[in-house]
């Protein structure tokens, strides 16, 4: 059976600092916001698959073995024995978490055009790509685009999260490059400040018509603890967030792109789907890391529950 949702991008070995009396510990965990959405998707009961490029090293094989349990399908990953698996720590302070990277030259920067799965792609029901992966390398902004042709020629539904990183390439060609790339997808899921960036406005509806006069159908926009506004361009709507007991934010944007795409997979409209996802990237606050508090479906159904008493 083919993958139903598939992502494309770059998976990062994790290292989260701690909240305990010593700075210096870290846990070790997952994360890359292509891989975290797929781990999301297959948590809460889609069949996922993820392209991308490894190293022959201890880290890729852990991503492997992880994939494995988490029941992604592997049969868009390559593994390259010329480059090594990324890596990135994450500090915690008062302004909230902050990223360093470890990733130049990694396998993933290697992904191009010429070596994409098009079977996997043309098969999916959704591809998921991100602004991230159009980052990394010029190699790899081509194949994200390739990748999202395909797509659309193929039928395949594709979902674009913005995700927008100053510390890899400069606003303007990063604004550039996601502009074109609403153009070529079926609904778009931009934080509210990557899109304050983008489009330099605090106004949430001018940030999603922005967003629709670049050619994206649907805008979600996830807006953290005040939950999401959601656009079809006909009908916006505010859904609120959850109450949780959060202590780090790492991964809850992918994890809303992973139920989002479950959901809309299933047959939920884009505001049912939604509201799902924002219940699930609320849970994914609730522990440390990308990837070990990504929430099942029960979990968000029982919030939702609760949320609707």
């Amino acid at each position: 059976m083919s993958a139903e949702i598939v992502a494309l991008g770059e998976p990062l070995i994790e290292f989260n600092q701690t909240r305990g009396d010593d700075r210096r510990a870290y846990l070790q965990g997952f994360g890359g916001d292509t891989s975290n959405m797929a781990i999301a998707a297959a948590r809460l009961g889609a069949h996922a698959g993820y392209i991308t490029r490894i190293g022959d090293d201890a880290f890729g094989r852990m991503f492997l073995s992880l994939w494995k349990d988490e029941r992604v399908d592997t049969g868009g990953v390559v593994v390259d024995r010329a480059a090594p698996t990324g890596v990135y720590f994450v500090t915690h302070g008062e302004q909230g978490h902050a990223f360093s990277y470890l990733r130049t030259g990694s396998a993933a920067s290697r992904l191009s055009p010429a070596e994409l799965p098009a079977e996997v792609i043309r098969n999916a029901r959704v591809l998921h790509v991100s602004a991230i992966s159009q980052a990394i390398s010029a190699s790899a902004c081509d194949a994200v685009f390739a990748a999202m042709t395909m797509a659309r020629d193929a039928g395949t539904k594709v979902s674009y999260d913005t995700n927008l990183r100053l510390s890899l390439w400069p606003l303007a060609r990063a604004g550039a490059t996601i502009l074109a790339s609403l153009g070529c997808c079926d609904w778009c899921l931009p934080s509210q400040d990557d899109a304050r960036e983008l489009f330099a406005s605090n106004d949430r509806d001018v940030l999603i018509a922005r967003c629709h006069a670049a050619g994206a159908p649907v805008v979600v926009l996830k807006c953290g603890r005040e939950g999401c506004a959601v656009s079809n361009g006909k009908r916006t709507e505010m859904l609120r967030g959850h109450a949780v007991a959060d202590v780090d934010a790492t991964g809850a944007g992918d994890c809303f792109d992973g139920a989002y795409a479950t959901r809309i997979v299933a047959g939920d409209d884009p505001f049912s789907a939604a509201r799902y996802a924002n219940a699930a990237a609320a849970l994914a606050t609730t522990g440390f890391g990308a990837v070990a508090p990504l929430p099942r479906d029960a979990d968000v159904r029982a919030l939702l529950a609760t949320a609707s008493a």
